[in-house]
């Protein structure tokens, strides 16, 4: 009895630990942009990838901030994108497009400081939402076209942002964009469309994330609160014994 609340103690103080550590700031882990011209003058497309390596806090309120500059060093783009709230230990896609007043010649993204909530439940508690058949096709017009399907892991009917990133065969993100699919349900799988622009090389992968919208932790709370989804929800078909057949411990038959 005394090592078993020995070594609970131990896990106890673990856990305790682990959150009260000291926070580490989200982290840009990838980001790309390319520039095009339109018939207004240029557009800025660009992607990234934004890792929380918290275990027990969502990173709320981010913002990716992006900036240009033409030529002559003045800046003809910026635009300051609220991100959505990212879960703990995990990570979110983001895309943009907006124009530019003029040229830009060196594009930067930055991710400005957030805010942090401590979660309520396990991080396990937080489920992923499964993402199938994906296809990605080039358009004439040069842009990119990717399907798929996405599932719901929740009870509580909700939406949810799905994001695509693209690669070339080096692995290097080349492009992404995103896309809102509403009325999602546990029960039945939802397809998204995602048209890609500015991709300046060949594809040779696509990434794709799944996540809830919004810049706080309250969508992904309010799915957990509402429970997963049962995982088998068949009837079974076979007919129940007429007696149980029992098992053996030993030489003891139990009924």
């Amino acid at each position: 009895m005394i090592a078993l609340a020995c070594a609970s103690a131990v896990l106890s103080g673990c856990a305790k630990d682990d959150q009260q550590a000291e926070l580490r700031p989200l982290s840009l882990q990838e980001h790309a942009y390319s520039v095009t011209k339109t018939d207004g003058g240029y557009a800025v497309n660009w992607a990234g990838l934004l890792v929380n390596r918290n275990r027990w806090h969502f990173g709320e309120h981010a913002v990716a901030v992006v900036t240009g500059v033409d030529a002559a060093g003045k800046e003809v783009i910026r635009v300051e994108q609220p991100l959505d709230a990212v879960p703990p230990g995990r990570e979110i896609a983001f895309s943009g497009q907006a124009p530019a007043r003029g040229k830009p010649v060196r594009v930067t993204i930055e991710c400005r400081e957030v805010s942090w909530r401590e979660v309520p439940r396990i991080p396990s508690a937080f489920l992923r939402f499964p993402v199938s058949d994906v296809v990605t096709e080039r358009l004439p017009d040069g842009s990119h076209l990717v399907t798929g399907y996405v599932g719901h892991p929740f009870r509580k009917p909700g939406n949810v942002v799905v994001t695509a990133l693209l690669r070339d065969a080096s692995g290097r993100l080349i492009g992404g964009g995103t896309a809102h699919v509403d009325g999602m349900r546990h029960d039945r799988k939802r397809r998204f469309v995602i048209t890609v622009e500015g991709v300046t090389g060949k594809v040779a992968k696509t990434d794709v994330f799944a996540g809830t919208w919004g810049t706080t932790a309250k969508p992904y709370l309010d799915f957990v609160a509402g429970g997963a989804a049962p995982v088998h929800t068949v009837t079974p078909t076979t007919k129940p014994f007429a007696k149980d057949r029992g098992y053996r411990v030993g030489n003891e038959q139990r009924p």
